[in-house]
């Protein structure tokens, strides 16, 4: 990326999902290297399954363009007040340039109003991954052993989830602000 070049981060539709797909690709193979295991679901994920994800109305899926491409991409999934992010990916020549953590803040303006805490999760060895959302404000809070593989759990607590003062003269935040 040069200097001026702008990235733009909107929601992704089922005409971008070939490129969606690709993106993802090429982003998690570094991934399953690092678990040994080229069977992770980014890519086993079919054409037409991420189709069918792209049109539930209970996920959000974004992507970051530089002009017409496809740099990167993340995905939330909403159930009632909590949202779980998932497929965090960007190009593998576009990794360490800040695209992943546009993606990462730039995904919390796209949640209902009601969402109180959004989860994501990784692998446990991704200690980048892990990094990367430790600097984002989500903490870690279990890891949990699916198959061959161990996830890390981590958490946000959204502004939406503090406990608002019920007097309307003051109407404050109660806690750090």
């Amino acid at each position: 990326m040069s200097e001026g070049d702008q990235i733009r981060i909107d929601v992704v539709t089922t005409k971008d999902a070939g490129e969606l797909l690709t993106v993802r690709r090429a982003a998690f193979v570094a991934e399953a290297q690092v678990f040994n295991d080229p069977n992770i679901p980014a890519l086993t994920q079919t054409l037409e399954e991420l189709i069918v994800d792209l049109e539930s109305e209970d996920v959000v899926t974004l992507g970051a363009w530089e002009g017409h491409r496809l740099i990167g991409s993340i995905r939330v999934g909403i159930e009632d007040s909590k949202a779980t992010i998932g497929r965090l990916a960007v190009a593998p020549d576009q990794q360490g340039k800040g695209i992943g953590t546009q993606l990462l803040f730039a995904v919390l303006a796209f949640l209902p109003e009601n969402t109180t805490e959004v989860w994501v999760f990784t692998g446990q060895n991704s200690k980048h991954n892990i990094s990367l959302y430790n600097k984002a404000g989500y903490e870690h809070q279990f890891d949990q052993v699916a198959g061959d593989l161990t996830y890390a759990y981590l958490r946000k607590v959204l502004e939406a989830g503090a406990i608002v003062d019920d007097e309307p003269e003051t109407n404050a935040v109660r806690g750090d602000n």
